[in-house]
């Protein structure tokens, strides 16, 4: 899956800061100093993720990205691709251990937030480096791809801005640690199906999911999972130029829907892939009609049942078979 807007291009327009290299040295030194103070203006772990509204914006954000890249997760409770990538993007934070924070913003509590960086579908993940907002990708994306635009967002930082990171007391976080859950009967199964979406191994996701959804065919994590491996398994080798344009060609064509849908929903694009469904729905008769509507049904799935978007394309659905 090719994510949107994957890449630091363009990054080279950032303001130019003067004395960059001399901010580097000094920001580097000023680190050392914290690390062999034992921790001495360090932050917790717990500083790595923050919540972040239009309030705290300025502070939370703007102010701290003069000293650390801030990463902005762009989400919402009912986005299902959401939850998959909020997760990986908080490992990470903490794995990369104060290269830089992550910020998470609700979309729907911040709605001006929202508009002001021009948000047309979520997950949506910006960047602010020295006041300066650059679009990283929008859409879930493979781990490997996440960790490669982190690299080079943080090399802007260090030999562009001085931003060598902040300190961090993993004493603090020894001290704060909750205790741990029990693991559920399914953990194994659902963790190996997660590593496995990690590793682009999707038939692997794949059969993880069913061998849970076997025992407890219920199981929600289990069932929205299978239906994003699927849907990255199906849109893993296609041409994403070439399928846009036969679906533009070949509006009757529903192989060239579903495939077109697919790309629409992995870009973020969720109204445009339900709404192309649904048109086909309405175009097309006998089998044709069938396979395209259980392939909406699937992208339902994908997205989850509270999501309003999937509330107004099951109402349209109706519509049109009824």
């Amino acid at each position: 899956m090719q994510p949107r807007n994957m890449s630091m291009s363009g990054v080279v327009d950032l303001a130019a800061v003067k004395a960059a290299g001399e901010a580097k040295v000094k920001a580097e030194q000023a680190r050392a100093e914290a690390a062999r103070q034992g921790g001495v203006g360090a932050v917790s772990p717990s500083a790595l993720v923050i919540d972040v509204d239009e309030a705290g914006f300025e502070n939370d954000v703007l102010q701290r990205s003069a000293e650390v890249p801030v990463v902005i997760d762009f989400w919402a409770e009912w986005c299902e691709p959401c939850k998959q990538l909020g997760p990986l993007l908080e490992r990470l934070a903490h794995e990369y251990n104060g290269r830089f924070v992550l910020a998470k913003v609700d979309v729907d509590a911040n709605q001006m937030l929202m508009q002001q960086f021009g948000i047309q579908g979520i997950p949506a993940v910006f960047a602010v480096v020295a006041g300066q907002a650059l679009p990283l990708f929008q859409g879930a994306a493979p781990e490997a791809q996440i960790r490669q635009t982190l690299d080079q967002l943080i090399q802007v930082g260090e030999e562009r801005f001085g931003l060598t990171g902040i300190v961090v007391d993993q004493d603090a976080a020894e001290s704060a640690a909750p205790a741990e859950e029990p693991a559920g009967p399914y953990d194994a199964l659902l963790a190996s199906a997660v590593q496995a979406l990690d590793a682009d191994d999707f038939a692997g996701a794949v059969q993880a999911y069913k061998n849970v959804l076997s025992d407890d065919p219920a199981n929600v994590e289990a069932k929205l999972g299978l239906a994003q491996a699927e849907l990255l398994s199906r849109v893993k080798e296609l041409d994403a130029q070439q399928v846009r344009a036969d679906a533009a060609a070949n509006p009757a064509d529903v192989t060239a829907q579903l495939a077109a849908a697919d790309l629409d929903l992995v870009g973020g694009h969720v109204e445009d892939a339900f709404g192309r469904l649904v048109e086909t729905v309405r175009r097309t008769f006998g089998d044709d009609r069938d396979t395209a509507r259980v392939r909406l049904l699937e992208l339902f799935e994908v997205i989850g049942p509270d999501d309003p978007r999937v509330g107004a394309a099951r109402t349209a659905l109706a519509r049109v078979l009824f």
